[in-house]
């Protein structure tokens, strides 16, 4: 009879699949699946995906431990702009903030093309109060109290479903933010109230509004859409605790979630992240870039250190979400990818995708585009089913659309074209991995290449090549290593607070002033999650800049004492990460410190993937075999080996295919695999 209460379930939701695993924790196994996704409905999808691994896993409902979720809720409202409607409130004179935005276009625009992105809130859901703070924190203006509650009526008849509250210089004294709230909260229960002084407590009026704005927007869809999945799993029999994941790398509790959607907007890839970064450190890797390469993008990371490196200034939309998360670069470059010619003659491959609706035109769903996977079809690259045969794919259609519409215009074969199409994806991929590394003053040939995804291992032996990385790690369940991910996960929250200090005046008392408020933030929301005190982990940071300068760095603030030590340490930090990025530092310029933060950490105890066992000998004979083009034009027979026979220590060597359900490998000519104790596949060029 098993034991109760120690199995663990991730879900990660995608646009096209649901991935699921089941961990029990005692007796060294995953079991995995893969189901469709219901965008109509998440939820839907979330509770299928756990009953059909419950009846693969053969596990009772009330034997799981706990629940960890990879959500796309708040991403698709997001991009999707189907957020709650929403009202803003500001400081009177500022009611344009969102429109004026930044005098700025982003770097890859046409300069005379650019369109500035439509805003979340029209200037009639903004609303102004009669108030004013000082940059110091000094109230100027006392809170009007009297304008409430007509604004509140404002608010109830205008039929909004959240208020956002951004107030001039909040970060600075949040009295009149919390005034309001309280106010508001009390008069409008039924309405979801954010205010920046918690969301982002940090100066620049516009991407602090933003992302207020956008936390509210969310919070309704975001906390309806929990209270589904926390009443399904009950009448489910699974008593477990939920964990949702963040985009800065850590999960959170639903309570929590509940009123903090806006940090679940990349919560998907941010889990695939950290899932790699799990492995490499299981491996002893600690510098990789990653690849996620889905049907319709590819999302690619950096990780230092066994850490995936975080960012303040992504966007969404092409609009600030200065939130931390994890630095994640995405193109539209996927399996789904549609292939098409310029008016040059050139052969185009994406952004635009066929989706999971209609589908690459092997789908048989209606598709009659060619795309990536129609290319990596015809050439043998993938087998003639997808996970284990439930999927059937039409070699025949796929072969069409790239006559049709590549080939025969061009003047060239099927097999050329369908070779031209992986090329233009690859590079476009490829020059995305060095704006990562390259243009970060890094050396690709010092990292490991991850690939994953579902496509992510068919295209990695090529990427490797042409970064010229120091080998490519291939993860064991590579289609669902987001959701695997978040077994490796644990508690993180992120604080921070504007205290802009001028070289060579420095406040250390009001440094560790800050860092103490902020501990002892941290300390209460980790021990109000049940975190004891002995997993508590904190780092601090700070973001620096050259006076004058308009953006920052951040980088680590020394431990301890506060003191003109640990001070100068942490300058000569930025003066170094400013030389890697820009190749120049000041040493002797004036350094300004803008914003202090810190990271808080409630330890989890990780779930590692089962090991394998040891393999007798190197050598395994393939399963079967497949013509394919792998080098040249023409089609060779090519051994094919099943993922599920190969143990640790077992040694592949290219021109090789290795399927399973979730994707399939492609050993080049020149490469060799090997697998570790873990199930990866560490692939590299040979020595000659």
């Amino acid at each position: 009879m098993q034991d109760r209460r120690r199995f663990a379930i991730a879900v990660d939701i995608g646009g096209t699949f649901t991935d699921i695993v089941i961990a029990d924790n005692r007796q060294n196994r995953f079991v995995v699946s893969k189901t469709s996704s219901t965008p109509e409905n998440p939820a839907t999808g979330f509770f299928n995906a756990v009953e059909d691994v419950l009846r693969l896993a053969e596990v009772e409902p009330e034997a799981v431990e706990i629940v960890f979720h990879g959500s796309t809720v708040a991403t698709n409202a997001i991009l999707e702009h189907k957020g709650a409607r929403t009202a803003l409130l500001t400081s009177r004179g500022f009611r344009h903030v969102l429109d004026i935005g930044r005098a700025e276009i982003p770097r890859e625009a046409n300069l005379y093309g650019w369109v500035k992105p439509k805003r979340p809130i029209r200037p009639r859901d903004i609303f102004e109060v009669e108030e004013r703070v000082l940059s110091d924190g000094t109230v100027a203006t006392p809170l009007d109290m009297t304008q409430l509650e007509p604004l509140a009526r404002q608010i109830e008849r205008g039929g909004y479903q959240a208020v956002a509250i951004a107030l001039i210089h909040a970060y600075a004294n949040q009295c009149h933010e919390v005034q309001l709230h309280e106010f508001l909260a009390s008069r409008l229960p039924h309405i979801e109230i954010s205010s920046s002084s918690a969301v982002l407590p940090v100066f620049r009026e516009y991407e602090r509004s933003m992302a207020t704005v956008m936390n509210a927007m969310v919070q309704p869809l975001v906390g309806r859409y929990i209270r589904l999945l926390e009443d399904g799993l009950k009448d489910r029999r699974i008593e477990a605790p939920l964990f949702i994941m963040k985009s800065n790398g850590g999960i959170f509790p639903p309570k929590e979630a509940a009123h903090a959607g806006a940090h679940m907007a990349l919560s998907g890839p941010a889990a695939g992240a950290s899932g790699a970064a799990f492995l490499g450190r299981l491996g002893g890797i600690e510098d990789m870039i990653t690849i996620d390469i889905g049907g319709t993008s590819a999302d690619i990371s950096l990780i230092r250190q066994g850490q995936p490196q975080k960012s303040t200034t992504t966007r969404i939309n092409d609009l600030p979400l200065a939130l931390p998360v994890i630095d994640i670069h995405t193109i539209g470059a996927g399996g789904g990818s549609i292939a098409s010619i310029a008016e040059n003659g050139a052969i185009l491959v994406g952004p635009e995708s066929a989706g999971a609706v209609p589908g690459p035109a092997a789908y048989g769903k209606g598709g009659t585009q060619p795309t990536v996977t129609d290319a990596n079809l015809v050439l043998g690259r993938l087998p003639p089913s997808l996970l284990d045969g439930a999927v059937t794919l039409d070699t025949g259609a796929a072969s069409a659309a790239i006559d049709e519409q590549i080939a025969r215009p061009l003047g060239t074969s099927v097999t050329e074209a369908a070779l031209g199409i992986l090329a233009i994806v690859n590079e476009t991929m490829n020059s995305a991995l060095k704006l990562m590394t390259v243009e970060r003053g890094l050396d690709p040939a010092d990292f490991t290449l991850a690939a994953f995804g579902g496509a992510g291992p068919v295209h990695g032996g090529e990427l490797m090549r042409l970064l010229n990385s120091r080998q490519l790690l291939v993860p064991r369940h590579p289609g669902i290593l987001c959701a695997t991910g978040l077994l490796s996960t644990d508690l993180r929250y992120d604080f921070a607070l504007t205290r802009l200090q001028r070289a060579g005046h420095y406040d250390l008392d009001d440094i560790a002033a800050v860092f103490d408020r902020l501990s002892g933030e941290a300390a209460a929301k980790l021990s109000a999650d049940g975190i004891g005190t002995d997993r508590h982990q904190l780092r601090r940071m700070a973001d620096l800049r050259y006076a004058g300068q308009g953006t920052e760095l951040t980088v680590p603030f020394s431990d301890g004492p506060i003191t003109n030590e640990t001070v100068a340490s942490t300058v000569s930090s930025f003066h170094d990460l400013h030389r890697q990025l820009y190749s120049f530092s000041d040493p002797q310029g004036a350094v300004e410190l803008v914003n202090l933060r810190l990271e808080a950490t409630g330890r989890m105890n990780p779930i590692s993937p089962p090991q394998l066992a040891e393999a007798d000998t190197s050598q395994l004979p393939p399963d079967d075999s497949r013509m394919a083009v792998l080098q040249g034009l023409e089609k060779q027979q090519v051994p094919v080996w099943r993922r599920e026979r190969l143990l640790a220590g077992h040694r592949i060597s290219g021109p090789a295919i290795i399927d399973q359900l979730d994707t399939t490998t492609v050993l080049f000519a020149g490469q060799h695999g090997e697998i570790d104790s873990w199930g990866n596949i560490l692939i590299s060029e040979d020595a000659s």
